[in-house]
This record gives C-alpha cells, sequence and structure tokens, in this order.
C-alpha cells in the first residue's frame, strides 16, 4: 500500500504516525492556595476524531493513582474532588493543558497527561509533570521543660503543625533591648534547645523561627527563674483558691438544707401547739374556779 503522507510505519490499517505528547515543564513548584497551570501539548497527523485525553495524579502520600479527567468523542468527566477548581484543556485542539485552583498540600504529586488518537496509537503517549505545594509553617509553639534554676538542664521546643517542605527551626536570644544574642545551648533543626547548667546570664526572651522555602513564621518564649518560680507560685495559689470555693460552696449548700430540715420539722409541732392551747386555757380556767369554791367553803365553816 501507498500513502501520501509520509508514513513511521503502515499496517493493515493504512499509515501509522507516531503521536507526541510533550510539557515545556516537568517540576512545578505553586503555593498554598494559588492556581497551578499544568502544559501538556500533542502532535498528531491523524484528524483528532478519536481523540482521548486522560488526567492521572498521584499523591505523595500514597503510591494509587487516581483519575482526575477523562475525555473521549467531545464528553469530559472529572472527579468530584476536583469539582469547582479543575479548568479542562481546550479541545480539539492539540492542546490537552489544564488548570488547577486553591491547590493544597495534599494535592502535591505526580500529574501525567495521557493523550491517544487513533489510529496514532504508538509513540510517546503521556508526560509526567511533579507539582510541589509550598505552605508558609503555621504560627510554631513554643514550651520550655525541665526546672527553670540554676545549675539545672532546661529545653525548649519548638513545632509548627503546618508547612510544606517540612520546615527546619532556629533559635536565637533576646536581650532587654531585642538585640539577638547567640544562645550557649545545644540545638537540633528539629526545633529542641538544651541548655545545661543554666545560668541567670542564659536568662532572657527566647525565639523560635520555622523557615521553609515559602517563608517563616515565630514563637518566643520567656526564660527566668522568675518566671518558674512565679508559675508554680500562681499555681499553689490558684488551687488553695479553689478548694475554698469549694469549701465555702459545700458549707453553703448543707446550711440551707439543714435550715430547711429543722423548719419542716418544726412546723408541725407548732401546728399542734396552736391547736392545744383553747384546750389547755379551759382546763386551766375549771382549776382555778375550783380553788376559788374550796376556799370559800373553808372559810365558812370556820364562821
Amino acid at each position: 500500500m501507498h500513502c501520501a503522507l509520509h508514513c513511521v510505519s503502515e499496517n493493515d490499517k493504512g499509515c501509522v504516525e507516531l503521536i507526541t505528547v510533550t510539557t515545556p515543564e516537568k517540576y512545578i513548584n505553586v503555593t498554598s492556595g494559588e492556581s497551578v497551570h499544568l502544559q501538556c501539548n500533542f502532535s498528531t497527523i491523524a484528524a483528532t476524531n478519536g481523540l482521548t485525553i486522560q488526567w492521572d495524579f498521584v499523591s505523595s502520600s500514597s503510591l494509587s493513582p487516581q483519575q482526575i479527567y477523562y475525555y473521549q468523542g467531545g464528553q469530559a468527566v472529572i472527579s468530584k474532588s476536583y469539582e469547582g477548581r479543575f479548568q479542562p484543556p481546550p479541545v480539539p485542539t492539540k492542546n490537552a493543558s489544564v488548570i488547577i485552583s486553591n491547590m493544597q498540600p495534599s494535592d502535591a504529586g505526580v500529574y501525567t497527561c495521557e493523550v491517544h488518537n487513533f489510529p496514532d496509537v504508538d509513540g510517546k503517549s503521556e508526560a509526567n509533570i511533579i507539582v510541589n505545594v509550598l505552605e508558609t509553617p503555621s504560627v510554631p509553639y513554643c514550651a520550655v521543660h525541665g526546672n527553670v534554676e540554676s545549675g539545672h538542664l532546661v529545653t525548649l521546643t519548638c513545632h509548627s503543625e503546618r508547612g510544606s517542605p517540612t520546615p527546619t527551626y532556629t533559635w536565637i536570644r533576646l536581650d532587654q533591648t531585642k538585640t539577638r544574642r547567640p544562645v550557649l545551648g545545644r540545638t537540633t533543626s528539629t526545633g529542641i534547645l538544651e541548655i545545661r547548667n543554666i545560668s541567670e546570664f542564659e536568662f532572657g526572651e527566647y525565639q523560635c523561627r520555622a523557615t521553609n522555602v515559602a517563608g517563616f513564621s515565630t514563637c518566643t518564649v520567656e526564660l527566668g527563674a522568675e518566671v518558674g518560680d512565679g508559675v508554680i507560685a500562681g499555681a499553689v495559689i490558684g488551687a488553695l483558691l479553689g478548694c475554698l470555693l469549694i469549701i465555702l460552696i459545700v458549707w453553703f449548700i448543707a446550711h440551707n438544707l439543714k435550715k430547711h430540715k429543722y423548719r419542716a420539722v418544726k412546723a408541725p409541732e407548732a401546728n399542734e401547739m396552736k391547736r392545744s392551747s383553747p384546750q389547755a386555757q379551759e382546763a386551766s380556767d375549771s382549776v382555778t374556779a375550783a380553788t376559788t369554791a374550796g376556799n370559800l367553803h373553808a372559810e365558812a365553816d370556820e364562821h
């Protein structure tokens, strides 16, 4: 069979031209919350009636590929997790590029653009793009561990919950004028500062900086003997006040219950006394009348 076009190969279906898929950027860094443009171009001799375009994604934390976009015969399907932030390619042009908005650290990984155009079934049909999502470290948490007194071991720790790539940590000491001073202790890139045999010369304000290529965040902690003693004293005073408050509440409740119980017991007795008072008064009057009559009778006998 003879073909009008220059053929790379030939089979029973006619000329077969090798399809070529390329991308100008194989590595992309994007900041969290921004959009990324994944460029994918292809060349083919055949008409694009049988064109299929597929985008797959493999997360940095998983080896399982996920199909996020598929196009064939004028119909497109977008994965639910990308709906609302995925801009499909401008088909039927020879451009399979897509745009993904609001990129998050979980979107970091390898994106694969795969294009087929029957009868061009051979050649380089896919291209990979590695995307890194950069995130500024979150405000780190600083903490003091140990007895903040001269001669003791004190450990300062610093950690950011978020940040991509993983941030590194550095410690500095600030004097009263906020001038940076070198720290006298052993530090690690994971945010740990150990000060052995601490003395008053190491007291002051310490600042930790969490840094990566996207930016940095800081936290500070005050290190001093009076701070440690104040914290302990404050805790003791707080505990004593709390106990006193509980005792007062318990006494108040018990006192009220006792008062109500006393009233409940005395109320029937008072009512009984009120009912018996008229009868007692009548008996008293009878006794008084009898006594008076007896006295008069005795005086008459004497006369």
